[in-house]
């Protein structure tokens, strides 16, 4: 629910009131990748999402670490721009932020296609890994924003098909569903008072 992620309760479990958070037992950790990782080593999961191979799981890692500010920030940032500014202060997105963010944006998945993929199947190689599922899924954001950037980019398109299928594409679906309905998300969608903390967060940038 909307505000639950406030109570105190909840900052029992992640001091950073963020989600995610996970709680095993009297166990908490805040951090999706750190969540990711944790919950890969504690079920023994099959070896390619997290390779026991050091320099394997060293692709995964590199790629981890890279990500943050890069494919995030930036996708991060054009989805901000152009779906939820608009929305939180009722004005249409400026053409110019927009333009700089989607070339922000289009700086960093040249290095992805060159660093990261180069002319494999997968980031860490010929199987799926953690890396291409966290890189797909914050690549859907920008998708959600009504910007295709598969869309001339065969090569991450090809990729894109990759994950799915590896995945399963239904589950891929159900998973991004709310993300690619954002393109018709309202303001009176979302609970007032999490409505004036974004727009708090987003205006200050």
């Amino acid at each position: 629910s909307s505000g639950q992620n406030r109570t105190e309760e909840f900052r029992k479990v992640n001091i950073l009131m963020k989600v995610p958070a996970l709680k095993d037992g009297s166990f908490t950790l805040a951090e999706s990748i750190a969540i990711l990782l944790y919950l890969a080593r504690k079920f023994k999961t099959p070896d390619h999402w997290y390779p026991s191979d050091l320099q394997k799981r060293a692709r995964v890692d590199e790629y981890l670490s890279w990500q943050h500010v890069n494919i995030r920030g930036k996708g991060g940032k054009l989805f901000l721009t152009k779906v939820l500014l608009p929305l939180l202060t009722g004005q249409p997105f400026p053409p110019e932020k927009l333009e700089s963010a989607t070339e922000e944006l289009n700086v960093v998945l040249n290095q992805f296609e060159e660093k990261f993929l180069q002319d494999k199947p997968f980031i860490a190689g010929s199987e799926i890994s953690l890396a291409d599922l966290v890189a797909l899924v914050e690549l859907m954001q920008p998708l959600g924003a009504g910007y295709d950037l598969f869309e001339e980019r065969p090569k991450l398109a090809e990729w894109r098909r990759r994950v799915e299928e590896a995945v399963g594409k239904q589950l891929f679906q159900e998973a991004h569903e709310g993300i690619l309905n954002a393109k018709n998300l309202t303001a009176d969608k979302i609970a007032p008072e999490l409505l004036e903390r974004l727009k708090h967060q987003l205006l200050k940038q």
